[in-house]
């Protein structure tokens, strides 16, 4: 496996670029995935915004100063990307992203591609009860356990505010869960 730094030098190269995206698409695309996945909840959204992701990589990569890591770059073009779907939807069907949640997560009933069980309907259920940006954070952490510092890039928001968010959402979670 290419370490960052080696792989970000030929994606930059004029000759390697096709190749070294090959590769980067393969290194990352899993993570990638279950990140979008968590947050647009439905697999070929999430196959939609991978693919937005990685052609919006693709023609800026040459543009990246490589002030954050690769992959926190990565995760906050997937992040916008997700949002940016997220938000398209609710005004499509006239409603806002509360009421966009609450259907994706409707949804995940008949989506053959959700392999959980009734707690973790419920668990998703619990989530999107969530402001979106405690639901981002408490998805980031818990699912993907990311780092508050590596998240704090990704999300240009400080640790402290971000370790708040996350103490809240599992509060609100596990309120939830308590009570449903």
């Amino acid at each position: 496996m290419t370490t960052e730094t080696e792989l970000l030098l030929k994606l930059q190269a004029k000759g390697n670029k096709d190749i070294a995206f090959k590769e980067l698409v393969a290194q990352y695309k899993e993570r990638l995935y279950w990140h979008i996945r968590n947050i647009v909840k439905s697999h070929d959204d999430a196959d939609d915004v991978l693919q937005n992701t990685f052609i919006k990589v693709y023609k800026s990569i040459d543009g990246f100063k490589g002030e954050s890591k690769l992959y926190s770059w990565l995760y906050r073009i997937a992040t916008n990307e997700a949002i940016t779907l997220l938000n398209k939807n609710a005004k499509r069907l006239q409603i806002n992203n509360e009421e966009a949640q609450n259907l994706a997560i409707n949804n995940m009933e008949s989506d053959v591609y959700f392999e959980g069980d009734a707690i973790q309907l419920k668990l998703q259920k619990a989530i999107a009860t969530l402001p979106s940006k405690q639901r981002l954070v408490f998805n980031m952490k818990y699912f993907q356990d990311l780092k508050y510092k590596d998240m704090s890039t990704i999300l240009e928001t400080s640790e402290g505010a971000l370790k708040a968010s996350y103490h809240i959402a599992a509060k609100k979670i596990e309120a939830y869960l308590t009570n449903n």
